[in-house]
This record gives structure tokens, sequence and C-alpha cells, in this order.
């Protein structure tokens, strides 16, 4: 995915969940921030940011906060992002654990839930999935990083689909380069990973790759492990 006019800031602080103060050439502005999670480890004051600049002339804010320098790496924030970015990689046939599909669709309701994408290969139907994943610690990406009652609905769903014949994934997006592995965040949202494990028992898929991300782009990299921990046992996180 391609972004408009990017500027640099610096961050000088989150009022709230939609709303940074930022400098930007000097001059405080307030930003959105295109992300309504906690972000507590990525906002904090000081911190060099990427700004989409917006030509709409009847935004309350000028720019959207789409990224953040972390230790040198950037990580891209946008909460939009990751379902444009899956889609284009399923569409072009990179991701390699579906393959070349014949047909692919956006936002197909099934159940009680609204699914990320649903695609079409020969005799195969099914449905993915999609979490942004922006919080990182040691070469950990995690996810949540806010509790999740909506992502727990998706994942159940998920796992009845895959009884009635569907293929089912759910794909993590982690929005930045050079974690090593991904794993369900326990301590934020025990029934998320509980929600998560039993999908895995049922025969969902659970993919996580990474994203090549620059200042103007952000674009799917490659696989990286999923790993459960210790704490998993049977049907659940006990």
């Amino acid at each position: 995915m391609k972004y408009g006019h990017i500027v640099s800031g610096k961050l000088n602080r989150k009022v709230n969940r939609f709303i940074a103060e930022v400098f930007i050439e000097g001059v405080m502005e307030e930003v959105h921030i295109k992300n309504t999670g906690r972000l507590i480890e990525l906002l904090v004051p000081g911190a060099e940011v990427l700004l989409e600049e917006s030509n709409n002339p009847k935004r309350k804010t000028k720019y959207s906060l789409i990224a953040v320098w972390k230790n040198g790496r950037l990580v891209n924030i946008d909460s939009q992002v990751p379902n444009p970015v899956a889609f284009d990689a399923v569409k072009d046939g990179k991701l390699q654990e579906i393959g070349q599909v014949e047909r692919i669709k956006r936002e197909v309701t099934y159940g009680n839930s609204r699914m990320d994408l649903y695609y079409e290969k020969k005799e195969e139907r099914g449905f993915i999935e999609v979490k942004g994943v922006t919080l990182e610690k040691d070469g950990l990406a995690m996810f949540p990083d806010a509790p999740t009652k909506r992502g727990k609905k998706h994942v159940l769903e998920l796992a009845a689909a895959v009884k009635e014949g569907y293929k089912a994934m759910i794909l993590f997006i982690i929005q930045m380069k050079g974690c090593h592995s991904f794993t369900p965040h326990v301590e934020m949202d025990q029934e998320f990973a509980r929600a998560l494990h039993h999908a895995y028992k049922q025969g969902v898929q659970i993919l996580a790759y990474d994203t090549v991300v620059t200042e103007d782009e952000i674009v799917l990299g490659e696989a990286i492990p999923v790993i459960w921990g210790d704490g998993f046992n049977g049907e659940g996180y006990m």
C-alpha cells in the first residue's frame, strides 16, 4: 500500500485515543492517530513520527500519524492498512499458504461476523481474518495490545466455518521488520488467546507475516513462526 504526501515530526504527547500533539517543522499540530490501540511503548514523548498530509479542507486535522521510529526500526501503526496489504498479497498469489486464487472479495458476512477476506480456488472456499500487530518486545510480536471481544468473536466464527467445510485462517500482519516470532498476548487478553488456540485445534490456520515498511509504503514481507508458549494445554490456555 502506498501513501500520499508524507512529512516527519516529533511527538509531544498523546492527548487521547484519536489525537496527538506533534511538532512539524517546529510548529505544534494536533494530528489524528490512525490507530485506537494503546500504543504505550510507541507513542512516547519525543518519538520521531511520520504523518500523511490530507488534501481534504473539511477535515479537523490536517495530518494523520501513520508510523513511529522505535530503536531505529520504522513501525507502521495505521490500523487501516493490514486489510489492503493482505488483499493485495492474496490477489497477487504472494501468500504462500494459499497460492494463486481465482476470486477474492472483501468484507463477506459469515454467521454473525463480517470476515475481512473471502477467496475461491478451484473447489476450495475460504475465509481470512486479518489482524494488524504493532506490539513488539525483544523481537517477539504480540496481539492484542488491548482486550478485544470482537476479535474473539471472529476467531470462534472461523472455527465454526471449518466444521462446515471452509478453509479458514487468521493472518497476523506484523507492521514492522525484525521480529523473530509471534505469540498471542495472554497477559492482555486471556480469552482471546484461549479462543485462538481453540480455533487452531479445530483446523484454523494461524499465520504471521512481517512487512516491509518504508516512509511512504507498506507491503507484505515474510512468514515468521507462531509460538504458543508453555501455558497452552488441550483446548485452550490453562
